[in-house]
């Protein structure tokens, strides 16, 4: 019950949020929902006046559709023909008072009846509030489809009755298809309507964003709830419930984290009676509880697959995502954005000094916790919690800055806001890591599985999966098969899973004297010497780059070729060849002749492949600014 008890804190922290609109980056709004209450994307706004007649309405489009509104337990879990009406705004079928008038088809009991009688009891208790006696007041007169025609936002045919599906033989009476048949799926019928009090100052709140509303309708469902029993989740005599929220990932989410309604299955037949036995939970409880996961997963949740990563802390919900790279990292300073080399030593010490930043805010509290949550469905109807994790957050702090100081490199595919590349050392996302692992085609599937296995790598520890790591350095050591932006991505990624139990260092170490690593340096200077000797605009690749998945394999064979390939080049090189020719027979006299042979290289000749070439490529730099300044010195 921890996650249950987290979020339900979490709520109660962020009281202030309830009812609060905010927009995400594709201008979706969403918010922290009141108790009893929940979102659906509705079709049609009707407008009435304060005395309950109609005034307008208009069919609305999908980015200004979704609606907060009140809701009760039957309503929240209704299915199929059952009729349990939405307290307020509801489906056409339940608002219409004329619905059968018009053709429209019910298989029992009318709903309009059961939503009427619903509404009215809320219009007459002593928490309603004016607005909601002006819609009871107008939808009592039954004649909102009447009003809906007159005003051409709903359409009959040649019998007066409602159109089920458009079709061209309607245009004689309408003309063009009209926007209702394009805003819903189904037929006309289907349409969600929520309803407005028309007021001619625009500034004044709508119903669907009133907190008034909210807390009138919570007093009174608070009345209406049933009978206490013990909590589970917070131990106190609370009305409890057994019917919880589903549309947790989205509004069309029909998935619940926890259910007992199968009577004839085994979910609690054969252990208990009754679903109650097994734990009890408070209605509060799980209305608060699920509405926080849901404006959580809405507000810093990652989604793959409809599978949820999400991470959040009690007190402070803008916590450092594990799942991504240390780039993404709102940190002060700008740890290894500018600085080219680091030991390992040094890196730790500086994400160390950037997490500080984190630590502070937490001076004066007693207890500071992290959430880690992974939630997929195997199932329409069922959720399940795939990982959880509860922990200290300076304990979550400390985890970072091990598994950024560890598995490391120095990377260049990421932009910064000016849209300019920019080089950073630290782990990749995990995203990325399954994209070099099994490329950027991989379907999305494999994707979230692979973030889920590295989530238990970087919170707990682990060793990164060896199957991950053999798959990037595959990947990695075939360059030919990919675009070249995209094999060095891959590259200093797969370099970051290796070092990761390696543990060394993007500077070049001269003193290093294994085998992989050491024919890693000599495919490096072919690479860099085949490289100087074409011209500026040559875009092919190299002969070592052409051979590198050869050379990983059999690199004794392998290099003989690259060595006879590059003699062309050598020539053209003039008085740089010494400098290149001398560094090769440097490396190659530290690889003892019994190991100068076929036997397959380790993931080293990658870490020594990257640091060779990245020390030669960072001289030229050097040697051009040098060039520069003396130049400037002339003029």
């Amino acid at each position: 019950m921890s996650w249950l008890l987290n979020l339900y804190e979490t709520y109660q922290s962020n009281q202030d949020c309830v009812g609060v609109i905010e927009t995400r980056y594709n201008d979706r709004e969403y918010t922290l929902l009141p108790v009893s209450h929940t979102t659906q994307n509705a079709h049609i706004e009707v407008n009435v006046t304060e005395d309950g007649e109609f005034h307008s309405a208009s069919v609305l489009d999908k980015s200004e559709s979704s609606t907060l509104i009140p809701c009760t337990e039957d309503s929240a879990s209704r299915a199929g023909s059952k009729v349990a009406p939405y307290p307020l705004h509801d489906k056409l079928s339940y608002v219409a008072g004329d619905f059968l008038a018009y053709g429209g088809k019910i298989k029992k009991e009318e709903p309009f009846a059961a939503y009427i009688k619903q509404l009215g009891e809320w219009a007459d208790s002593p928490y309603a509030c004016p607005k909601v006696k002006s819609i009871h007041s107008y939808l009592s007169k039954r004649r909102l489809i009447q009003d809906l025609v007159s005003h051409s936002i709903l359409f009959l045919d040649a019998d007066h009755q409602l159109i089920e599906k458009w079709d061209k033989k309607y245009e004689a009476l309408h003309g063009e298809k009209p926007l209702i048949f394009s805003a819903v799926a189904g037929e006309q019928e289907s349409a969600f309507i929520r309803f407005n009090v028309y007021s001619p100052d625009e500034e004044l709140t709508k119903v669907w964003k009133d907190p008034e509303m909210y807390d009138s309708f919570m007093q009174y469902y608070s009345h209406l709830l049933g009978q206490e029993d013990y909590c589970y989740v917070t131990g106190r005599m609370l009305p409890s419930t057994d019917r919880h929220a589903n549309k947790i990932r989205n509004a069309a989410d029909k998935a619940k984290l926890i259910s007992s309604n199968d009577t004839s299955g085994f979910t609690f037949r054969g252990r208990f009676t009754q679903s109650s036995d097994a734990a009890s939970i408070s209605y509060e409880v799980s209305q608060k509880a699920h509405n926080a996961l849901k404006w959580l997963i809405n507000r810093q949740g990652k989604i793959v697959d409809q599978r949820v990563f999400l991470v959040w802390g009690n007190d402070d919900l803008n916590i450092p995502d594990p799942t991504e790279d240390f780039f993404s990292f709102d940190l002060e300073p700008a740890v290894a954005r500018e600085r080219k080399s680091y030991t390992h030593k040094e890196y730790a010490g500086e994400i160390a000094k950037a997490m500080d930043g984190y630590r502070n805010k937490l001076a004066s509290e007693y207890k500071s916790d992290v959430n880690i949550l992974v939630l997929d469905s195997a199932t329409t109807g069922r959720l399940a919690v795939l990982y959880y994790r509860n922990m200290d957050k300076q304990v979550y702090l400390d985890k970072l800055v091990h598994w950024h100081s560890t598995c490391s490199w120095l990377h260049r595919y990421r932009k910064n806001t000016q849209d300019e590349w920019v080089e950073f050392y630290g782990a990749p996302a995990t995203k990325d890591i399954a994209f070099a692992a099994y490329g950027p085609k991989a379907n999305e599937k494999i994707v979230k599985g692979v973030m889920e296995r590295l989530l238990p790598c970087i919170v707990d520890g682990h060793n990164i999966p060896q199957d991950i790591v053999r798959s990037a350095f595959y990947r990695a050591s075939n360059p030919v098969s990919m675009e070249k932006w995209e094999w060095e991505k891959t590259l200093s990624i797969t370099c970051a899973l290796i070092n990761a139990k390696e543990e060394m260092n993007v500077a070049l170490d001269t003193e290093i004297d294994d085998r992989s690593y050491l024919f890693g340096r000599l495919l490096a200077i072919a690479d860099v010497l085949e490289r100087r000797a074409l011209d500026s605009d040559e875009k092919r690749s190299t002969n070592a780059i052409r051979y590198m998945n050869a050379f990983s394999q059999h690199p004794e064979r392998t290099w003989n070729t690259i060595q006879q390939s590059i003699q062309p080049h050598q020539a053209r090189l003039g008085t740089k060849l010494r400098y290149y020719s001398s560094l090769i027979d440097e490396v190659a006299s530290k690889i003892p002749l019994d190991q100068f042979n076929n036997k397959p290289l380790s993931g080293k000749y990658l870490l020594g492949f990257y640091s060779q070439r990245h020390e030669l490529y960072q001289k030229k730099d050097k040697n051009n600014d040098s060039i520069q300044a003396s130049e400037n010195g002339e003029r």
